[in-house]
């Protein structure tokens, strides 16, 4: 540690840090616009400068390490001359246009110009323009006259995007931040540049002159995509969700969310929502209230009932949905007498042991591995959050390996990656797991290749290292021989000191899990039901078949009564009844990541029209079909019940499955980014960019 006085203070630090860093332990703030705690240093923007004693002139605080008895001094006279004389310069060529901007009230130069700059300008010159630029849907660089040249943009792109698709062309006033490569930006983590640029240089194309910060009001929620969990500030005025920016979680999404966190709010306001009760009647729909429409369902559930049997009916829930809304899904049916529910949508192994399927180790430690495996994942395009972890780990030396169908751009350096259609997965995978145990002696777990050079090199890495990881993707999960696919990865990490998990497909596929939303007592899964005869009646809890299921839904048709519970008005071919529930902004709910850490969250805004929360439904639907356990008063009382006491002991990767070397006869089915589900399937900005261009893809 070193030791060292700030503005009289001493502060004590580790050796290697910067004055900037210094100060900021010391609760001591130092204007700047370049230095980002999580970006590299390019103290280009010398706003920082501070009077160091025995310096001959004011030196930069993010690019000046601290030295053994240093004396800074912040507000000194000299400090103080050197800032203002940067901030007359940053503003020379600025636009007087704070009263159109969009930045305006959350701005940091107009915070710090109050402070430094002067109250008149010495330059009577013109000032300086810079030609706009379509860079995409998502950011607008419509006045790039106000960048004042921090690169923070470039940065992000370059060290946490993991691609450089702005940089700065020519010099001095002629230098310009812009797009190069294809000309926009198409990064799945694009939306940060607009929150780091420190002025309105960068804003949201969708948000543009929607409406002024100080109008709108700020309120926690959770992202209801991915497996990550991101933490998000929801900004809502008149009732309605404006925009959604990120809400930092140093342990889950640090101060980052993806693009189909920051821009899906669009879908909440589309003209897509379903806003009142629906009946089909002789093949028209028509609008009722809510105790018809229930009503309408319960007669119909006890009605097949007593001519079918319980076994007639099921249930098809999205893990996307709450983990109050699923567990009082199960409740409903288990409550009728049928085990036929299921949340694994898009699988095609429905074998499981009643253990929750999860990461294997924390979120926060994929930033500091050594080595990690990647099996059948986009990872860049299906976590994006994740990805940038993994991607800050290979920054600090760590090495990932592959196995994909595919070779893709994870805009990371991959050491080996091993290509081989999905069919064959198992094989391959068992050729690495043969190479491990070559390397210890051991008996293979099932025959395979060792001298194969690809699961040589991949084995032998593995063995190096300290931190280390094997992780399976979404396509793994949804793979026809799952099973054997985790069975041999338990096998290569126990013998290389890693840990094995599932990266996650959806913001509740643990929590599905935890409530037990899949057949347990010999129930039909999701892949039966969608193809069976004798289903009668069918609950599609916030499903749309079409595009979340791996099979083709043509049995459906042929159902007495498909009952539709969404925000949107879907499943129309199909479905009987559409009954308007409540997307996460306009419930209460909680959503458990993939590292099992469970997250709650409250509505934002009132639910539009006459939708009503998923979970009051069930709960009133239950009590109309007098089923036990449904006199709940809060979404707090459900939860109490749903969420298990100790998450972490249901937690488990372990599996007895044996291995089955038979070629898969089936592609695994994944949804690409923005199908994933049905919110950013309705938002017009991410359907316009390049990555919405792909329906389902495979792994």
């Amino acid at each position: 540690m070193i030791e060292l006085q700030i503005d009289g203070k001493t502060v004590q630090v580790a050796e290697g840090s910067v004055v900037i860093q210094a100060a900021e332990q010391a609760g001591t703030f130092i204007p700047h616009f370049c230095y980002h705690r999580k970006l590299s240093i390019a103290a280009n923007c010398r706003m920082c400068l501070v009077d160091i004693e025995k310096a001959p002139k004011p030196m930069p605080a993010c690019a000046t390490p601290v030295t053994q008895g240093m004396v800074v001094h912040t507000k000194s006279e000299r400090a103080i001359k050197a800032q203002k004389s940067v901030m007359e310069f940053l503003l020379i060529n600025h636009p007087l246009d704070c009263p159109i901007c969009d930045q305006g009230g959350e701005c940091q130069l107009q915070d710090l110009a109050v402070g430094y700059g002067g109250s008149a300008s010495r330059y009577e010159e013109e000032k300086r323009v810079v030609f706009h630029k379509d860079v995409g849907p998502l950011i607008s660089m419509e006045e790039m006259s106000r960048c004042i040249h921090c690169t923070r943009c470039v940065r992000f792109g370059q060290e946490i995007a993991g691609s450089m698709e702005l940089g700065m062309s020519h010099r001095g006033e002629h230098s310009e931040i812009e797009a190069f490569v294809g000309d926009t930006v198409d990064s799945e983590l694009s939306g940060n540049m607009i929150d780091i640029c420190p002025v309105g240089a960068l804003t949201s194309k969708p948000f543009r002159y929607q409406a002024r910060t100080w109008e709108l009001s700020r309120r926690k929620s959770i992202s209801p995509h991915d497996a990550t969990g991101a933490n998000l500030i929801v900004q809502v005025k008149n009732n309605r969700v404006m925009r959604v920016v990120p809400l930092e979680n140093e342990e889950v999404n640090e101060c980052w969310i993806a693009d189909r966190d920051r821009y899906s709010y669009e879908a909440l306001n589309s003209d897509e929502r379903l806003t009142q009760p629906m009946l089909k009647q002789d093949g028209q729909w028509i609008t009722v209230d809510w105790s018809t429409a229930l009503e309408y369902v319960a007669n119909g559930l006890q009605q097949i009932k007593t001519d079918h049997g319980a076994s007639a009916i099921g249930c098809l829930a999205s893990p996307h949905s709450t983990l109050e809304e699923l567990y009082l899904a199960t409740q409903l049916m288990r409550g009728l007498g049928s085990d036929n529910i299921d949340s694994r949508l898009r699988a095609a192994d429905f074998q499981h042991d009643g253990k929750a399927r999860w990461l294997g180790t924390s979120i926060a430690s994929l930033s500091t591995l050594d080595r990690v495996l990647i099996i059948g994942s986009h990872i860049r395009k299906d976590q994006p959050l994740l990805a940038q972890r993994i991607r800050q780990a290979v920054r600090r030396g760590a090495k990932v390996h592959a196995l994909n169908a595919q070779a893709y751009d994870w805009a990371m350096p991959l050491a080996e990656v091993s290509l081989a259609d999905s069919s064959v997965w198992v094989q391959a995978l068992a050729d690495i797991a043969a190479a491990v145990a070559q390397h210890k002696n051991l008996q293979a777990p099932a025959p395979g290749n060792p001298a194969s050079t690809v699961a040589q090199a991949i084995a032998a890495s593995l063995l190096t290292g300290e931190r280390k990881a094997v992780l399976l993707g979404n396509a793994a999960a949804h793979h026809e021989k799952a099973s054997s696919l985790l069975a041999l990865a338990n096998f290569i990490a126990e013998h290389t000191g890693a840990s094995v998990g599932y990266l996650g497909e959806a913001a509740n596929t643990v929590g599905a899990q935890l409530v037990s939303a899949q057949a347990l007592h010999g129930g039909m899964n999701a892949a039966q039901m969608l193809q069976a005869q004798s289903l009668k009646a069918l609950f599609l809890l916030n499903t749309e078949p079409e595009h979340d299921c791996a099979v083709a839904a043509h049995s459906l048709n042929k159902v007495d009564m498909v009952v539709t519970m969404s925000p949107f008005k879907t499943n129309l071919d199909i479905s009987d009844v559409l009954l308007p529930v409540s997307p996460f902004t306009e419930t209460a709910g909680t959503f458990v990541n993939t590292e099992g850490r469970a997250q709650s969250f409250h509505g934002v805004v009132k639910p539009l029209g006459e939708t009503r929360p998923a979970w009051k439904v069930l709960r009133v639907l239950g009590s109309v079909l007098k089923l036990p356990g449904f006199a709940f008063e809060t979404v707090e009382e459900v939860r109490a019940l749903a969420l298990p006491n100790d998450i972490a002991s249901r937690l488990s990767n372990q599996t007895q499955a044996k291995v089955d070397l038979t070629p898969a006869s089936q592609v695994p089915v994944t949804a690409s980014i923005y199908q994933l589900d049905a919110l950013v399937r309705r938002a017009p900005a991410l359907q316009h960019t390049s990555d919405a261009h792909e329906g389902h893809s495979h792994g």
